[in-house]
């Protein structure tokens, strides 16, 4: 779990980057300037005492925007008898809080009530990806894990119905596969276990993957974002046409990333809400 989280995340995390006005990279060049440093500090310091903080982070960020969007809410503590999504059985296993902890007390000492906790969270996952000296060769690469299971329709519906302002499909879906994934999941969907699996053979371990986003027929927008971006565009060629080439990359991409063993309002406190 923790390794198909990791790279979840990873596609959340590049895939996000290169939306272009929908994030903004530099959003607080002026008004906290050393945020990056600051947050990336957090995250050294912590991989110095406790080797699994990167793969931690990656799993928090992931978890906390699976569910309801990335708004730091996994953060949360419990307060009286609220429910919190860091008491949910999925989330248990969850750690490495204290480096957001630290990160957020060393940005309200520089900037006071500028930089939101889903902020610190979102950048101090993407540190914790270079910390762990992963590349954009290895993103495709362990992409490929989605060559196996299976995926709930809350995970790609928002490709089928009102997919932006002018459309509502995602235009980047083929159009004849998005149909097909609507009759299994129509728009006012109430069976809790619909959905796809990630490919025609999700018990094997292939490179179809890569072949169907090609085709425009992958289940997520981050994993078509892989074929839509220049970057990355030959190497989904590359393992689509070559098993051989997927396999060797995923086996150098995995001993890679296994070397580590093991909202809107600006909180004070990235456990509680504002008083």
């Amino acid at each position: 779990m923790a390794i198909s989280a990791a790279i979840f995340s990873l596609l959340l995390i590049f895939s996000a980057f290169s939306l272009g006005d929908a994030l903004s990279l530099n959003h607080y060049a002026k008004t906290c300037p050393d945020v990056d440093y600051i947050i990336s500090n957090a995250v050294k310091e912590a991989f110095q005492t406790d080797k699994t903080v990167p793969a931690a982070l990656l799993r928090l960020h992931f978890h906390d925007c699976f569910i309801r969007g990335c708004d730091a809410s996994v953060l949360l503590d419990k307060d009286g008898s609220n429910k919190v999504e860091k008491s949910g059985p999925p989330n248990l296993s969850l750690h490495a809080f204290f480096v957001i902890d630290n990160a957020k007390k060393a940005v309200e000492d520089a900037c006071p009530g500028v930089v939101s906790c889903s902020d610190i969270l979102a950048l101090a996952a993407r540190d914790a990806v270079v910390v762990r000296g992963l590349n954009l060769g290895d993103l495709v690469a362990l992409s490929g894990g989605h060559s196996l299971g299976f995926s709930h329709c809350s995970s790609f519906q928002n490709r089928l119905n009102k997919f932006d302002a002018t459309h509502d499909i995602d235009l980047s879906i083929n159009p004849s596969f998005a149909a097909s994934l609507e009759k299994v999941c129509p728009a006012h969907n109430k069976v809790k276990k619909a959905g796809s699996n990630l490919d025609p053979s999700p018990t094997m371990f292939d490179n179809t993957y890569y072949k169907l986003i090609l085709q425009g027929k992958s289940l997520f927008s981050s994993d078509q974002a892989l074929f839509t971006a220049p970057s990355t565009k030959h190497l989904v060629y590359k393992y689509a046409s070559s098993k051989e080439a997927f396999y060797e990359a995923f086996i150098k991409s995995m001993i890679k990333m296994s070397s580590i063993n093991g909202g809107q309002e600006i909180r004070k406190n990235c456990r509680k809400v504002n008083s």
